[in-house]
């Protein structure tokens, strides 16, 4: 890992990093941007400033999709307008697609996948000098990982599929007090609606020393709060032979200098098991916060999901969840509009939501994906059926979601500051994870960036609150 910025010197090539997509993806482009560092490159901020532009694209959605290609096509014009000479997409949408992307927007310079990630700089340098680089030919990732658990764990070269091997060098592009740490990449569940798998790979636990090594970086360049991330981190460990490894690296997570908070997304809810809610919920300094992917609640549409569960099981995990940690915040996402979604199991999705008071739910309507299991189902709704039932939905979790923060009014909140200017104080609360959970609102507080402050809530808006410092 890396923290030096080298001199502006004429010689260097700059580059700019452009990040679409998720937190993941975040930590993609900061690895890259260390090994661009690495190789010589200089960093800049602002696309028009730079010599070449990566872009790091997002393939999960259609929308996701059109803004990777939008924010490609933006790039490739400042190629005609500043000092910009190549432009190049990496990333899921460059991996899943690869000569297809290249083939459909001329504009980009280059379309380049996971195995060129070892050798970015030399790639980039190549390309800026005008040779050609043929894009790859997309193939399923799940086939080419080790297989035992022994393998992986010996591996110290960058896993296919995957942006770098164990020890990897890093920079940070975002000064905040909070940063994403990567705890495993790929996935071995086979959901019928997502792809991810196939161009992400298998799934592959970090070992435990790389991942508190980071940790320890992190916390020297000043990062408070430790998200960490994964396709699925209640998977992590199973790889190396021990599925309770989360449990026994969140205190040495939480004990890292300068780290006060440590936040786990992406749970599933079929594999939490007791001992990991009971790690999140009570272990000193990690935050009691579920990031919990329920998907669904009619247990025959979670069947065609090739999913599990129902709202008996759902409700009793949030019982226990609650029963530990009173104040946890709980979050998840929806897909409405499933192939064969009936009225009654539309019906038992939002009596589920009513009676599970979660802090923040992302509906999104179904649509087709390449290559997916579901893609070839029967009993389709049509495109204004599944927008009439995501705005049937989302309206329903709109009021939820402001019944959820309205009841936290008179809680005492421990808030990290994010944002400071004229206006506002700005930061999250531990219910709030990063850019999706809302923000709490400082009244009359001097806290700066990086602080972490008590105070009691004495207003809400939607999912943000409001709160006065004591």
């Amino acid at each position: 890992m890396t923290t030096d910025i080298s001199a502006p010197t004429a010689d260097l090539l700059s580059v700019a990093m452009v990040t679409l997509g998720c937190a993941r993806n975040e930590v993609d482009s900061e690895e890259l941007a260390g090994r661009l560092e690495a190789g010589g490159f200089r960093l800049v901020e602002d696309p028009a400033d730079a010599d070449t532009v990566v872009v790091n694209t997002c393939g999960f959605v259609e929308s996701a999709k059109k803004d990777s290609v939008d924010t490609l096509l933006a790039a490739a014009d400042l190629k005609t307008t500043g000092q910009t000479q190549a432009v190049v997409a990496v990333g899921c949408m460059a991996e899943r697609y690869g000569k297809e992307l290249a083939d459909s927007l001329p504009e980009a310079d280059a379309v380049l996948g996971f195995d060129d990630y070892p050798d970015i700089a030399a790639r980039l340098r190549s390309i800026v000098a005008g040779e050609t680089h043929q894009a790859h030919t997309p193939q399923d990732r799940r086939k080419l990982l080790p297989i035992t658990p022994v393998e992986r764990a010996l591996s110290t070269a960058a896993v296919p599929g995957h942006a770098s091997g164990p020890a990897s060098l890093r920079r940070r592009l975002d000064a905040g007090p909070t940063a994403s740490l990567k705890l495993a990449s790929g996935c071995d569940r086979r959901c019928s609606f997502c792809a991810i798998p196939s161009f992400r790979g298998s799934f592959v636990s970090r070992r435990p020393s790389d991942v508190l090594q980071e940790a320890r970086w992190l916390g020297e360049q000043g990062v408070r709060e430790l998200f960490l991330v994964s396709e699925n981190s209640t998977s992590y460990g199973k790889d190396l032979g021990d599925l309770r490894l989360l449990e026994t690296l969140l205190p040495e997570l939480a004990a890292v200098d300068g780290v006060e908070r440590v936040r786990v997304s992406y749970l599933q809810p079929a594999e939490t098991r007791p001992g990991l809610v009971q790690a999140i919920a009570s272990t000193p300094g990690v935050t009691p916060y579920f990031d919990l992917s329920f998907q669904h609640a009619s247990a025959d549409v979670l069947r065609r999901m090739r999913r599990f569960g129902d709202p008996e099981s759902f409700l009793g995990l949030l019982e226990q969840i609650r029963t530990l940690a009173p104040e946890a915040g709980v979050r998840s996402n929806v897909i409405v509009g499933f192939p064969g979604e009936s009225d009654e199991d539309l019906q038992t999705l939002c009596d589920f939501l009513v009676d599970a008071r979660l802090d923040v739910t992302g509906v999104f309507g179904y649509s087709d994906e390449d290559g997916t299991e579901a893609a070839t189902y029967d009993g389709k709704l049509d495109e204004d059926e599944v927008r009439a039932r995501v705005e049937h939905v989302g309206a329903l979790v709109e009021e939820l979601t402001s019944q959820r923060a309205a009841d936290r009014i008179d809680e005492v909140v421990e808030v990290l500051v994010e944002r400071v200017d004229d206006d506002s104080v700005e930061g999250r609360s531990a219910h709030q994870g990063p850019e999706v959970d809302g923000s709490t609102y400082l009244l009359d507080s001097t806290a700066q960036v990086g602080d972490l402050v008590r105070a009691v809530v004495v207003d809400s808006e939607g999912a943000d609150l409001y709160a006065q410092v004591l």
